[in-house]
């Protein structure tokens, strides 16, 4: 594909844009997402299988995220003024964004609407599991010309975007492996913005707990929702009493699997491909033979549907430090409080914790012990708020967060001392 017309539209458009109110703009995307909020959340449940309750939280968010982020520039870039002494931030130029299938719409608008705030204009390559919320997404916003466009297709047209000599910065969501080989690339370009928002193998911890449901239903949420399709889902559940177990697999064997047209709605769908399925059940196969257990086994349900799988890895020595993205929960016993904060710690990733208990002191020690950018307390590993920063440690970002904190990577202070006059000094200094 050829992006230099593409490139050279979203340059020349950057000096009018930049320089205009824009806010208008972005509340009249709002409004209009807003009032087609069906209408999309059906486009991105038809492109990924999504089922519709998740698709409209999605929306929702989306649409939410202009006020948001509005607020976000206000308060994180504002024009400081005292004396002769003046701070303004200034946008990098054009941006490219990489979305990812999961959130397909949510994700890459969290990067997008960001960026335009600040001034700069966007290139935007959807997943090419999901093309077409990129080309319903494009048509929500009424700009003038060159101040975002939509590129599709697959890796090759990412790797050419991103190495693009004309683009700013690249802002991406996605796995681990593709973050690492932007990063590697632009290690060559330090110059250029580079916003990585990546995976994680997020631990749920369970410390001293009196309500075994609610426990329960917290790890159904964290570990499953979205069939696991979340880089904030649990991949880890790490506790001392094993007594809590029957009753997650009791309660996991009520999870409704189906497609989004199915009545009761179900509560997981579809994975995202065929393909991803036979990689969680290889998955699954390869820690059984390493020694773990199956609790609850992963059943296929036809090409895309599996039911959640539960499965005990204590007895392996070092399990894989990887991001199952599915719904494949893994179970850690420890003897103590202590080594289940270890065990937590157990990872080269950083994004996602959470911990279960009535303790407050318990808490404390969580807070300040386990290394992750969302570290929630009787809270949803998947809980995460667009009024907070997003982002991880390690192999989950490059310590750029988005969400409350994406204007911090979308513009750039300019530090300036301004006199109105050019004045001569009673005393010239060289003399």
């Amino acid at each position: 594909m050829d992006l230099d017309p593409v490139i050279r539209a979203a340059q020349m458009a950057l000096p009018q844009w930049s320089h205009m109110e824009r806010e208008p703009y972005l509340r009249r995307f709002a409004q209009k997402l807003k009032a087609e909020k069906e209408t999309f959340a059906q486009v991105i449940s038809q492109a990924t299988g999504k089922l519709l309750w998740d698709a409209r939280q999605e929306v929702q968010a989306m649409i939410n995220k202009v006020d948001i982020s509005i607020r976000a520039y206000r308060e994180r870039t504002p024009l400081v003024t005292q004396g002769h002494r003046v701070v303004r931030h200034l946008p990098h130029g054009v941006l490219a964004v990489l979305g990812p299938f999961n959130f397909p719409g949510h994700l890459p608008n969290g990067h997008i609407i960001p960026a335009l705030i600040a001034g700069n204009t966007v290139i935007f390559k959807p997943s090419e599991w999901a093309p077409a919320v990129g080309e319903a997404y494009r048509k929500l916003w009424d700009l003038p010309e060159g101040i975002l466009q939509v590129v599709e297709g697959g890796v090759e047209v990412g790797q050419a975007l991103a190495s693009h000599p004309g683009i700013a910065g690249l802002l991406f969501t996605g796995s681990y492996r593709a973050g690492s080989a932007l990063a590697t690339q632009f290690a060559q370009t330090p110059w250029k913005i580079l916003a990585l928002e990546m995976g994680g193998n997020n631990p749920l911890v369970v410390g001293h707990i009196s309500n075994s449901l609610a426990a329960v239903s917290v790890i159904i949420q964290s570990a499953f929702l979205s069939s696991g399709q979340r880089c904030t889902c649990a991949r880890r559940l790490i506790l001392q009493d094993e007594a809590l177990l029957p009753l997650l697999i009791e309660e996991m064997g009520k999870i409704r699997v189906g497609y989004a047209a199915d009545r009761p709605e179900p509560f997981m769908g579809p994975l995202i491909h065929a393909r991803a399925v036979d990689q969680m059940i290889d998955a699954e196969n390869r820690l059984i033979q390493q020694g773990a257990r199956p609790l609850k086994r992963l059943e296929k349900r036809g090409e895309r549907l599996l039911t959640p799988g539960l499965i005990d890895v204590t007895s392996v020595a070092l399990p894989p430090d990887e991001e199952y993205f599915g719904p494949l929960l893994q179970v850690k016993r420890v003897s103590h409080f202590q080594d289940a904060l270890q065990e937590a710690n157990q990872t080269a990733y950083g994004l996602a914790a959470s911990l279960l208990s009535d303790d407050r002191a318990q808490y404390d020690m969580f807070l300040h012990t386990v290394k992750a950018g969302i570290l929630n307390w009787n809270s949803p590993t998947t809980g995460a708020s667009s009024e907070s920063p997003f982002g991880g440690l390690g192999k989950s970002g490059n310590s750029r967060p988005s969400a409350f904190y994406a204007a911090d990577y979308c513009a750039y202070p300019v530090a300036s001392f301004e006199y109105p006059t050019l004045t001569l000094p009673e005393k010239l200094p060289y003399v």
